[in-house]
Parts: C-alpha cells; sequence; structure tokens
C-alpha cells in the first residue's frame, strides 16, 4: 500500500514521468523476453525479427523504426543480464491476467515464427508461464491460437 501511494505522489509530482517510466519497463520487459524466444533456437533470424516488431508495434501503438529500437535495446539488455526473471517479475507486477495470456500468445507467435518449435523454446514457455502466473492450460489454449493463426498444424 506505501509502495502505490508513493508511485501515486511520484506520478502527481513529477506530472505522469513516473507512469511512463513504469510504461517502459514494461515495454523493455516485454521485448527482452520475445527476443530471449527468438534467440534460444541459436538461430535469430530476420522473420523472428520481423514477428517481433510487429508484435511490440501492436502491442504498444508504436512505429516501427521504434518498434526495431527496442528490440535493439532488448538485446544489450538480455546480453548483460544473467537470467530473465527480473523481467518476469515486471509483467507479473504491471499487468493483468488477461494481458499475461496475451504476452503467452506473443511469445508462442515469436517462438513459431521459423515454423518449428525448438525445445528450449519449449522449454522457456513452461517456465514464463509459471513465472507469470499463466496456467498451462491457458498457455496451451494461446499456443492453438498462434498455430492456428500461422496455418501450422499441431
Amino acid at each position: 500500500m506505501l509502495g502505490s501511494l508513493k508511485v501515486l505522489f511520484d506520478t502527481v509530482r513529477s506530472g505522469g514521468a513516473a507512469e511512463a517510466s513504469r510504461s517502459d519497463g514494461v515495454q523493455e520487459a516485454v521485448a527482452a523476453l520475445l527476443v530471449k524466444a527468438a534467440q534460444l533456437d541459436g538461430a535469430f533470424g530476420a522473420d523472428e525479427r520481423r514477428a517481433i516488431e510487429v508484435l511490440l508495434a501492436s502491442r504498444f501503438g508504436c512505429a516501427p523504426d521504434e518498434a526495431g529500437q527496442k528490440v535493439d535495446g532488448a538485446i544489450k539488455d538480455l546480453e548483460s543480464s544473467v537470467d530473465f526473471y527480473g523481467f518476469t517479475r515486471v509483467i507479473r507486477d504491471e499487468f493483468d491476467h488477461d494481458q499475461r495470456v496475451e504476452l503467452m500468445e506473443m511469445l508462442w507467435e515469436v517462438a513459431y515464427a521459423d515454423g518449428v518449435l525448438h525445445d528450449y523454446e519449449a522449454s522457456l514457455m513452461r517456465r514464463v508461464t509459471g513465472l507469470i502466473y499463466v496456467t498451462d492450460q491457458e498457455s496451451g489454449a494461446a499456443r492453438k491460437r498462434v498455430m492456428q493463426k500461422l496455418g501450422l498444424a499441431e
């Protein structure tokens, strides 16, 4: 509760800068998780990068070049990060349940951007599902929606 009051006072005092900073943190966390999913199979290709940029532009209403900058920033963040748990904590704290399910759908879309699900990508999905408090059933349903959207057979 005290944390919420501090955020409220910071937002009022800074004219919304705290809210913008929190929004930037969420966007960075989402971008980092999407890039992590794309990198796990050892080949971060143009198809995966394009899928991430489209997803970021669509989700956050930004221009394609800004989405590209977010991807570049996420790559740098992941290079200097030992794990991705900090990113999932941001998502868990800032997204409501439906938004977290939507993120799982975005992650599945990146994992299937090259048409194949690698074992490491599947492992990441299972870990992220638990870390952001999405059920296996909800993640599975998100996966099926993505496969149908991309025209992939189950």
